[in-house]
């Protein structure tokens, strides 16, 4: 195995934290325990020698959109500004692009545009931001143009927490909403980050009805994640859960020394840390894999 691949990861750079495009407060950022050192945000160069040290080959950056621009505490960081630190370090980010239900015609035109022109991966969904659960209907022009470019979604689920004091946000997705989602279009692949905390029981079950549904072992340090779910990891579900940190709420390097003290069996531990990322988001190397498990299917035969 090579380096990991970090599917859930923020923007935290000086220019980002300045122009309050983070989303988090102080009061957060004591509340997870932050380094004091770490709250100006870091640049991209450091950042990465922090992926060096943490063994992460490739993360997947977000261009957040988080809330209908027209509601005070709503904010927007711009396709364009992730799409150049793709574009500049091309093999250690890949970007993703955030979805704002109420931008109509126009939001499609944009996620049609950075995924054709930017290479972006994915979509990426807040549904807490908007106060609208997953199965709503305003998302699912968004859900068809994904199914459309044959890129996959991910979205929080799980309760949410108390980001800024400013704008306190209700939750709205319990996993089992992804129910009718994956129902309507068994074409779309939906991923449910953030373990679905505190209704983790529930993102398993989709994950395992669906063949569609995928989860992410994010925002929650690994030594903190349920005991079920490190289990399904481990076991049965070894090719539905992918690896995320949602930087900067858990920093890499530890997250990836606590994946290593999970005690893991080898193979599902790859699955989680790269391959199952490689696979569904299309990332280079996916193919080499692909080939790579047929030959390996041959042989068994």
């Amino acid at each position: 195995m090579t380096g990991a691949i970090d599917i859930v990861c923020n923007l935290y750079d000086p220019m980002s934290v300045r122009l309050k495009q983070t989303g988090i407060d102080n009061d957060f950022k004591r509340q997870i325990r932050m380094d004091r050192k770490l709250w100006g945000g870091v640049p991209i160069s450091q950042y990465m020698k922090m992926m060096d040290r943490a063994g992460i080959e490739r993360s997947l950056l977000i261009a957040v959109r988080a809330g209908d621009m027209n509601v005070k505490g709503s904010f927007a960081l711009p396709y364009e500004r992730v799409y150049k630190i793709c574009q500049k370090y091309p093999d250690r980010f890949s970007g993703l692009a955030g979805v704002d239900p109420f931008r109509g015609m126009g939001g499609l035109r944009e996620l049609q545009h950075a995924v054709e022109a930017y290479g972006f991966v994915g979509a990426h969904l807040y549904p807490h931001w908007f106060g609208l659960p997953p199965n709503h209907a305003k998302y699912y022009p968004y859900y068809t143009k994904c199914a459309e470019l044959e890129i996959p979604i991910m979205m929080q689920v799980g309760h949410n927490l108390i980001y800024s004091a400013a704008r306190r946000l209700p939750t709205v997705a319990d996993p089992i909403l992804l129910d009718q989602v994956a129902i309507d279009f068994p074409e779309l692949t939906l991923i449910g980050i953030h373990i679905g905390v505190p209704w983790t029981d529930n993102m398993i079950s989709m994950c395992w009805k669906h063949s569609n549904v995928y989860t992410a072992g994010d925002a929650y340090a690994p030594r903190h994640w349920p005991k079920q779910y490190v289990h399904y990891a481990n076991t049965y579900g070894r090719e539905k859960v992918m690896f995320g940190t949602d930087w900067p709420v858990i920093h890499p390097e530890r997250a990836i020394k606590e994946v290593d003290e999970l005690g893991m069996d080898p193979v599902a531990k790859r699955m989680l840390l790269r391959d199952n990322a490689l696979r569904v988001f299309k990332l280079p190397g996916h193919r080499k894999l692909k080939r790579d498990a047929g030959m390996a299917a041959t042989r068994r035969s």
